[in-house]
């Protein structure tokens, strides 16, 4: 089978792509692949290192305002449309899937098109404007929130959840600890505001270290590479509690997360996937910075399920956290509540499902 996968501008669109190519493949090893990204986005620089064959097309997305850009949108959209016709005629493709971002809008468009049959995958509790706008083409859409269905024409819609969560699953947590240096005897919450960091959250931790550090549990704490630096100082003029271990980035995730009891964290759908597949409770802090306030809807759909705890940005402090964080790491009853409803909206099987919907597609 020829698959074309597309999806970029951030890693919560290309993982989810890439943990499906890899669950393929386990399945087909004759199955092949081509990538259609843009040159700009963060896709151009991971897909490659794959070894997945990598075409670009030239798109941006549309501004909310009234702008001259927009204009140049449509034009770059008609445009990527021609382009994208020739690539997958020139690779036949014999299905095209789209997982988020506008550059998807030109390929899963021209496929439709073209007869070929599409796919699109919603990460998101609130579907973005790409989505939005091929659902009425593509064969079927995967999502992974109840409250996304709503968005889509009914017939089309499955429930498939995260393909990244399919990843996570029979990781060794001894080792994931061991890498970073937590103790295997001691409860560990991890800390982290994405690949980039997130201040609030880092100037929330700053000012509760003292406190911390004399708790009976382990934080590890990620600053995020750019917040490193800067983090490091303050933490080593509060004298370095022995109980907190500060990294700026952590390149196995999946394998610590599998470590963990208590994760803080944004509410990015990737993070969300990966924690509900492992049963891992959360304190929750939504990016109020996203299109449609996603990440706070996305919250919403684990605290409602009691999976969650949920933290609005603007009521963050250090006192609040560590409230949060002693509520349930040092209540025994009410982490493995926790857990056990995190466990519940697990969908561990993302990938195979979203497999099996290429296979219903492609006769």
């Amino acid at each position: 089978m020829r698959i074309v996968v597309s999806g970029g501008g951030t890693g919560g669109h290309i993982y989810p792509a890439l943990a499906l190519i890899r669950e393929i493949v386990k399945k087909d090893e004759h199955a092949e692949f081509l990538y259609i990204g843009t040159k700009k986005g963060l896709e151009s620089t991971i897909v490659p290192r794959e070894n997945i064959s990598f075409k670009s097309i030239h798109i941006t997305g549309f501004k909310r305002k009234l702008s001259f850009e927009n204009i140049k949108t449509v034009y770059r959209f008609f445009k990527g449309v021609t382009d994208s016709k020739r690539i997958l005629k020139d690779f036949k493709a014999d299905v095209v899937i789209g997982t988020g971002g506008y550059v998807c809008g030109p390929v899963v468009y021209a496929a439709a098109k073209l007869g070929i049959p599409t796919i699109i995958h919603e990460q998101n509790s609130i579907p973005g404007l790409t989505n939005k706008f091929l659902s009425k083409y593509v064969d079927r859409i995967g999502v992974c929130f109840e409250e996304a269905k709503q968005y889509f024409p009914q017939e089309k819609v499955v429930m498939t959840g995260n393909p990244r969560a399919s990843e996570v699953i029979g990781q060794d947590g001894v080792k994931g600890r061991r890498s970073v240096g937590l103790k295997l005897n001691q409860p560990a919450v991890l800390i982290f505001g994405g690949s980039r960091g997130a201040k609030p959250i880092n100037e929330a931790v700053l000012k509760s270290l003292t406190e911390l550090g004399n708790k009976p549990y382990q934080v590890l704490y990620v600053t995020g590479e750019v917040h490193y630096e800067e983090v490091k100082k303050e933490v080593e003029l509060n004298g370095n509690p022995e109980n907190v271990i500060v990294k700026p980035f952590i390149h196995n995730m999946p394998e610590v997360l599998a470590g963990i009891d208590l994760t803080v964290a944004r509410a990015g759908a990737t993070t969300l996937a990966e924690l509900t597949s492992l049963g891992i409770p959360s304190i929750l802090i939504p990016s109020p910075y996203v299109t449609d306030n996603h990440q706070e809807k996305n919250a919403l759909a684990l605290s409602n399920q009691k999976a969650a705890l949920l933290l609005l940005e603007r009521d963050l402090t250090g006192p609040k956290l560590v409230e949060h964080i002693d509520s349930i790491l040092l209540d025994n009853d009410q982490l493995e509540k926790m857990k056990s409803a995190a466990k519940s909206l697990g969908i561990p099987d993302a990938a195979n499902r979203m497999n099996q919907l290429i296979k219903e597609i492609v006769k």
